[in-house]
């Protein structure tokens, strides 16, 4: 699953970042409303894990913007107000659930599986581009009638390539978002790992879907 956790106090934020990871899932970080509403613009997420204190927009506000934009995302708050008003406010605000600071990991982590388990008719089961279809319930990858066996590492790298269609994506993006801040790849690697899923993804195929754009990274699409 890909989720967006939005906590301003980079201590907490980067290992429960990593926590997530070591979990199976894609996480994105940010720390501020307004760069968390940039992301949320232009990316699906399966959940929103939110602080309810941030620079410059607010959580609320923020969880009340997606709702008016007619997003169904899960969101999860997390904050230090523990009152029955603030937790009202909240829901009423469009959060799914509440976590109060200070929590348990080993409760954060089952808040997040309960989420993710519902509605499931709400959550998006595959991506396509062109004829590349991922099945994300069943992590499986097919391009027209042709299957694709992929490595949990490819499976990741492509599901962050179909994720942002059309889109530059650095070395850095990719690191960032595919492998672990302790894992500390550099650039070959990623660039070992996207020519071996290059080969599984546009060999037999008249159209390419990995592009290589010198000297800033890559795009995916036909």
């Amino acid at each position: 699953m890909r989720l967006l956790l939005v906590e301003d106090e980079v201590e907490l934020a980067n290992p429960l970042g990593a926590l997530l990871g070591r979990e199976g899932h894609i996480v994105d970080l940010s720390y501020d409303g307004e760069g968390a509403w940039e992301l949320l613009s232009t990316q699906n997420y399966d959940l929103l894990i939110l602080d309810w204190m941030l620079p410059g927009l607010s959580g609320l506000e923020l969880c009340r913007r997606l709702r008016a934009a007619d997003r169904s995302t899960p969101v999860l708050m997390l904050t230090a107000r523990d009152t029955i008003d603030n937790k009202i406010e909240g829901f009423d605000a469009g959060a799914d659930d509440y976590l109060v600071k200070p929590f348990e990991l080993r409760e954060l982590l089952a808040r997040v599986r309960a989420l993710l388990r519902r509605p499931p008719q709400l959550q998006r089961e595959e991506l396509r581009v062109g004829d590349l279809v991922l099945d994300l319930r069943n992590k499986l990858a097919h391009r027209g009638e042709r299957p694709i066996d992929l490595s949990a590492k490819e499976y990741q790298l492509l599901e962050y390539f179909m994720r942002h269609p059309g889109q530059l994506l650095t070395h850095d993006q990719i690191l960032e978002h595919v492998w672990e801040a302790s894992a500390e790849p550099n650039s070959n690697v990623v660039a070992a790992q996207i020519k071996l899923l290059r080969r599984k993804i546009d060999k037999q195929s008249a159209t390419a879907l990995i592009h290589t754009v010198y000297g800033q990274g890559y795009r995916f699409g036909p």
